[in-house]
């Protein structure tokens, strides 16, 4: 009889998830977890039945967009995949981004929202694109204290209601700048002639924007320059448009393709051309890059909370095929090196879940006015950390899971190659590696000694009494040590060196938070569970290396630049 091998299964993501479950024993009062507990399983249930199903059938589509009407009309119309017309429904029914700003738990419904998106993420060819910008809109017009724009906007970015939700983008890339948003080059001119929504302070929009994710959006927060500012990023002006005009139309949007891109393929991608787009400053004008800034950390959040969701996906579907596939007559899951493989896949991900989450925790914390000076200036770090360590955990990651399935994990059919593929946007959306990595050292500018991080590992460490933990406890220290010695005997000798070691510098502080973190997580798992599984995470993890700071005395920047050039 001919051999057909099964293929994997997901089950209830949520009940299946032993990180997740513990986690948030640990960290929400056990009345909240009685009254949340509920919609996550719900959320898990759907995420591993109905909407992985319809994944996996609508694989082949794509969005498509139409530009001209039958009879000649312009009309830019995007049509979206199955998968995203149903995960635009579960998203605001489920609450998805509502729950973070209904702020029923305080300062946990942060982790209730993002437990929410972590399950929901990885069935939803990444609709969490749009549901993070959305978020970050309506954080951003809450900190600038737009009334008007938060009367009009708020409502529908946080909406239940299908029928009436709103999602936002975020349009900030032009053709001569990516991370560089400083050198953007569309103009904004008063619009003398017409009022927008009434109000008088109204700008027409003129440029190109490169690269503009969930194009199908109802608004978006821009960046223009007005006529007569300064270069460079204090010269732009934030500004909110809606994409339909007061009368249907497009509001002087054009479409002018949708992007063909390595992954991602179920958002639509689009660049778009503006002309004469109405819009309305947020906070007066100037300082653009800065006012959009509380957008770009909801967003970066985000990021590393579909970093671990994306590996969470690729484990659950490894370890239910590792029984089903049988090579040299045993099973996967009998196989040493195999378990040893996803063994050490599985410690990357623990160690990235606690650094995400503790973002998340952090956010919720300053939003309840709850926080402390150390906890805000400890998020200040942590948001650029988080999400350039995760992501670069996340690609490694799901490189080794497509290979735990063989030939398999090549296949376009199996839908697995779509893991690695759309992990890849991870560590380049919403600023590279190295852009966050320079991020890092400005915003520790203040805190030159790093006495935050200090205060991190100390308040974690007080907690570890177990002995095997406390040594992974002292490893963290010392690496980030390390990575702060380095740093202030580098600055004094040149910055050169300084801007050339910058992501070694950030991934050591990262991977020595995370592991910190670990070890924290596992001394609770030890004493109120009996689950050793977190520590040998932990102690895996720091044999996957830590500290990764050089050693030597110095950067060759000769050697670099020739090595970087070399024809």
């Amino acid at each position: 009889m001919a051999f057909f091998q099964d293929p994997p299964e997901l089950g209830n993501q949520y009940d299946g998830d032993r990180v997740l479950r513990a986690y948030l024993q640990r960290k929400l009062p056990p009345d909240q977890l009685r009254e949340v507990e509920p919609e996550l399983r719900e959320m898990g249930e759907l995420a591993g039945g109905e909407l992985y199903e319809l994944q996996q059938l609508d694989r082949l589509n794509e969005p498509r967009i139409e530009h001209w009407h039958a009879w000649g009309t312009r009309v830019d119309r995007i049509e979206l995949t199955d998968v995203w017309k149903r995960a635009a429904i579960v998203a605001a029914e489920r609450g998805v981004v509502a729950t973070a700003y209904e702020r029923k738990h305080g300062p946990s419904s942060r982790l209730h929202q993002f437990a929410l998106a972590y399950l929901f993420d990885p069935s939803t060819d990444v609709y969490s694109c749009p549901l993070a910008m959305t978020d970050g809109a309506a954080t951003t017009l809450r900190e600038h204290n737009n009334n008007f724009l938060c009367d009009r906007a708020l409502p529908r970015l946080m909406s239940r209601d299908p029928a009436t939700c709103w999602i936002s983008g975020q349009w900030m890339t032009e053709r001569i700048g990516g991370s560089d948003v400083g050198l953007s080059e569309t103009e904004a001119r008063p619009a003398t002639d017409e009022r927008l929504f009434g109000q008088p302070d109204a700008h027409r929009l003129y440029g190109t924007k490169f690269f503009t994710s969930a194009a199908n959006a109802q608004m978006a927060l821009t960046l223009g320059r007005v006529e007569g500012a300064d270069s460079g990023g204090r010269g732009l002006t934030l500004f909110y448009l809606e994409t339909e005009g007061a009368h249907g139309n497009a509001n002087g949007i054009l479409f002018n393709r949708l992007k063909d891109k390595l992954g991602t393929r179920k958002l639509p991608t689009a660049e778009l051309t503006l002309e004469g787009t109405l819009a309305l400053p947020v906070a007066g004008l100037g300082n653009g890059v800065r006012n959009i800034t509380p957008m770009l950390n909801i967003t970066r959040t985000w990021n590393a909370i579909c970093s671990v969701a994306g590996m969470r996906r690729g484990l659950a579907l490894a370890r239910d095929y590792a029984p089903r596939r049988v090579q040299f007559k045993a099973p996967l899951s009998q196989q040493p090196l195999h378990n040893d493989t996803l063994a050490g896949v599985q410690a990357e991900f623990e160690a990235a879940f606690g650094m995400a989450f503790r973002v998340a925790e952090l956010i919720g914390q300053i939003e309840c006015g709850e926080a402390s000076e150390h906890e805000k200036r400890l998020l200040r770090m942590l948001t650029p950390v988080a999400k350039l360590t995760t992501a670069k955990q996340c690609v490694a990651a799901s490189s080794e899971i497509i290979e735990c399935f063989g030939g398999a994990g090549y296949m376009e059919d199996t839908g697995l190659p779509r893991l690695l593929r759309d992990a890849q946007t991870l560590p380049i959306w919403e600023g590279t590696t190295n852009v966050l990595s320079l991020d890092l050292l400005r915003a520790i500018r203040d805190d030159p000694q790093l006495l935050t991080l200090s205060d991190e590992l100390t308040a974690l460490g007080a907690k570890v009494q177990d002995s095997g933990l406390g040594v992974l406890m002292t490893a963290a220290k010392k690496a980030i040590d390390h990575a702060k010695a380095w740093l202030i005997e580098t600055a004094a000798r040149d910055p050169f060196d300084v801007e050339a070691g910058a992501r070694r510098f950030a991934l050591t502080v990262g991977r020595g938070l995370e592991l910190a973190l670990l070890a924290s997580q596992a001394q609770w798992s030890l004493d109120q569970l009996n689950d050793p599984r977190p520590k040998l995470a932990a102690n895996r993890f720091l044999r996957h290396g830590v500290d990764l700071i050089s050693t030597e005395e110095g950067f060759d920047r000769t050697g670099s630049a020739r090595l970087a050039n070399d024809d």
